[in-house]
Formats: C-alpha cells, structure tokens, sequence
C-alpha cells in the first residue's frame, strides 16, 4: 500500500480544498491585475485627450486676446479657456456660466466699494472678502464663480488706480477664453462619450455579477457567512455608483454640445434608462443576499437549480454591459435573464421553505427590473418572469 492510499480521505480532502483555495486565489489575482491594468489605460487615454484639449484651448486663447483684442499680456483668456477644460466632465457648460458670473460679481463689488473706500491694503482684504462673501451666498458653495470673483477684486482693487478700464477687458477675455474651451471640447477634440460610460460602468457591472455569483457559491456551499460579506459589499458600491453618475453627465455634455458624437445620443440615452433600472437590481441584490443568509442560518433546503439561477443573473448583467457598449441587440441578455428565473422557478416547484420562496422572489424582481434595464417595457418584463416560472415549474411537474 502506498502513501497517497494509507492516507486519511479526510485528510486528503482537506488538502484538496486548500489547494482549490489557493488555485482560486491566484486566478483571481491574475484577473483583478488584468482590469488594474486596463482601468490604468482607460485613465492614461483620457488624461492625454483632457491635457490636448487644455494646451490647444489655451494656446488659441492667448491667440485671439493677443491678435484680436489687442492685448499684449492676455492672461485671462487662457485660464479661463483652461479652467473649463480641466473642470470635471459633465460640468463645463455650468463651469464656463461661473467663470462670467463670478467676474461680473467681482467687478460689481468691487466698483461699488472702491467709490467709497479708496485704495490700500486693509481696503484690498475687505473688498476682496465682500466679494466672495457675495458670490458664495449666491451660488451656496465654492467654485469656480468664488475664484473668479475673488481674482477680480484682487485685480481691480490693486491694479484700477494705476490703470484704467480694466473691467471691460476682465469680461471679454474671460468670455473668450470660457468660449474657446468649450469649442475645443465640442468640435475640435471631444471625447467619445461610450468609452467614458464604460470606463466608469465596467467597475458596478463588475461588482454586481462578481456578488451575485458569491451568493449563489454561499448558497451552494451553504455558507451563510459568505452571504453576509456579500450584502456588505453591495451596500460598499455607494462611490463607483457615484462615479457612474458623473460619467453620464459628462456623456450627456459631450453628445449634447459636439456634433461629431451626436449620432450616438441614441446610446447615451439607452445607457441612462438602464442605469436607473441597474441601481435597482443592486437593492435587490441586497436583499438577495440577506434572505439567502436568513435561508441558510435557518438549515432550510436549497435546491441546486436556486444558486444555478443566481448564477445565471449574474451572466445576464455581464451579457448586458456587453451588448451595450456594442450597440448590439441584447437578445442573449434576455435569453440568460429568462433561464434565470426558469431554474428559480423549478427550485420554487421542488420545495422551499419561507426564507427560500423570499430568495425567489427577490430573484424575480431583480430580473424583471433587468429586463426593464435592457429596454423591456415593465409589462413586458413582467409577462416574461411569469412565463419563464412557470415553464421552469411545467418542467418539474412533467418529469415527476
């Protein structure tokens, strides 16, 4: 008899899960290095198209304040043209609207304040104050409006007595320069809008079907516990959720105000009514996740077609990312969401107890709203979760 047959089948199995263990870690690091790296690359790609966007606007900027205005030193022409480059996408149009709101207020201000205090340096502190103080209390919070306006106080304040007219070019420029970022931006170098969606999608997407194929393992290997750290998970998704939101403003502006990339507002829009219907299947994943941990803390049965089912919905959110950022039909999105609730349905004719029937139906909802996010009107989502349950409970009734 040889080692491997005098050794203990528990021991063996022992080793054996260690090893399953390990083999499942290295693939998994591997994995997350693969989407690092490609998340770096998405990264690197927009921070190269944002820094030509800046230099060509502010290089066209100092151009037309210098050739056009006459300006010898046309300073703010280009920090405003760069200030609405630099500003965080989908906010340039309200970012170039703050540049002008803020100038305005701080020439106002200060016009109004040198009349009856003059010059000097506690007259430059106070009128300085004045105007953020105004322009904070109008807009309610800092940005680029507050450096404006303080900017401008601090230019007038200083500069008015030595020389004239400021006020008028202050404007002009700021209003060439907010002009010029935002022609840039437009016409001569936008960004493509369905990559940024799917730079900052791919991460929810990724973490949604990644959770939900932890709550099928948990209820397969019935580890309550591993069901629990997926709903803390889940309820960790606030910041990639918010980030996904910034992206589809900056989309919005991109396809709203670049004719190049209006062809694909069609996308664009297809791609918001599936976030609203996306961030609803992630509270029912949730839930999902709690009433499987309630399953299993209770020793209920958990027939294999129920984690197979969940399995299948975790398919069936990659499967839509996907044929979304295709442009494809998203048939097989519908195919996978529909043997989802199928195997649902046959665990449901098998036999659960009250904690089961809970996952099922959460399950149900989570796929009808996955539909929803995939372009199904709600009608037609539901008729197809109430067909698909009931072929998947035809199927246990007829082979019984």
């Amino acid at each position: 008899m040889d080692a491997d047959e005098r050794e203990p089948a528990a021991d063996r199995s022992r080793r054996d899960r260690v090893t399953e263990r390990v083999r499942a870690a290295v693939v998994g690091a591997r994995g997350r290095s693969r989407r690092a790296g490609r998340v770096r690359l998405h990264q690197l790609e927009v921070a190269v198209v944002i820094s030509l966007q800046a230099g060509l606007a502010a290089a066209l900027a100092w151009s037309i304040g210098h050739d056009l205005l006459g300006n010898p030193s046309p300073v703010f022409a280009p920090s405003a043209a760069v200030g609405t480059i630099v500003a965080a996408l989908g906010q340039r149009a309200r970012r170039t609207a703050e540049l002008l709101l803020g100038v305005g207020l701080g020439i106002a201000t200060t016009d109004f304040l040198l009349t009856f205090l003059g010059t000097g340096f506690w007259q430059t502190g106070f009128i300085v104050g004045c105007a953020i103080l105004a322009t904070l209390l109008l807009f309610g919070r800092g940005g680029a409006a507050v450096g404006q306006a303080g900017g401008t106080a601090v230019l007038l304040a200083t500069l008015a007595p030595a020389q004239k007219d400021l006020e008028w070019p202050r404007i002009v420029e700021a209003a060439v320069g907010g002009a010029v970022g935002l022609v840039v931006v437009a016409l001569l170098l936008p960004i493509n809008p369905m990559r940024i969606l799917d730079r900052d999608a791919a991460p929810v997407y990724r973490c949604l079907a990644d959770q939900l194929r932890e709550i099928a393992a948990a209820l397969a290997t019935r580890d309550q516990q591993r069901a629990v750290r997926v709903l803390d998970r889940l309820r960790g998704m606030g910041p990639d959720l918010d980030r996904m939101h910034q992206a589809l403003s900056g989309a919005e502006e991109v396809v709203s105000l670049a004719p190049a990339r209006w062809r694909r507002r069609r996308d664009v829009e297809r791609f918001a009514r599936a976030t609203v219907y996306l961030e609803r299947v992630i509270e029912h994943s949730r839930g999902l996740a709690r009433r499987s941990a309630m399953a299993l803390q209770y020793d209920e049965r958990i027939p294999p077609d129920l984690p197979a089912g969940v399995g299948d919905l975790a398919d069936a959110v990659e499967l839509l990312r996907s044929e979304h950022r295709a442009g494809r039909p998203v048939e097989r999105t519908h195919q996978r969401v529909r043997d989802a609730v199928q195997r649902a349905g046959r665990a449901q004719a098998l036999g659960l107890a009250d904690f089961g029937d809970a996952v099922v139906t959460q399950l149900r909802t989570a796929a009808s709203d996955l539909l929803r996010a995939a372009g199904c009107d709600p009608s037609s989502a539901n008729r197809e979760v109430r067909n698909a349950i009931r072929r998947g409970e035809e199927s246990v009734r007829g082979t019984g």
